[in-house]
């Protein structure tokens, strides 16, 4: 494997997949936390070790067919941020004393879903721009 042969969208790639496993740790922790009260908190927690498995295997394999895969799976992960931007924002909403300063610090954190769209959407620009 040389790496000065490897392209800046296919590193990028790598990079992402590795940040969405350190992100799948911390979401994983963060609704263990909360007992999954909710079934659709499994969702980022499943989709945020698939993004990582397939964006990792995508630059490992590098071929058309996961290039595609991982594609797809940036657009789902943009999708599973705007979702949970408005769970965590409808959990605050919900608190005693509703959109206050306080609730902000202590509920869901509200800004940590839109990371899960960010870094979709960071891979998306390299895919598009590469």
């Amino acid at each position: 494997m040389v790496w000065t042969q490897w392209s800046l969208d296919r590193v990028i790639i790598l990079l992402i997949g590795v940040a969405y496993l350190l992100l799948w740790i911390q979401v994983t922790l963060s609704h263990y936390r909360q007992n999954f009260h909710k079934k659709i908190m499994w969702s980022p927690v499943i989709l945020s070790f698939l993004i990582s498995f397939v964006s990792i295997l995508c630059t490992l394999v590098n071929r058309h067919g996961w290039y595609t895969a991982v594609h797809l799976i940036f657009w789902l992960g943009v999708l599973q941020g705007l979702i949970g931007f408005a769970f965590h924002l409808s959990g605050v909403r919900k608190r005693v004393g509703g959109f206050a300063l306080r609730n902000f610090l202590t509920g869901p954190p509200v800004l940590m879903p839109l990371l899960f769209s960010f870094l979709s959407i960071l891979g998306l620009a390299a895919i598009y721009g590469g």
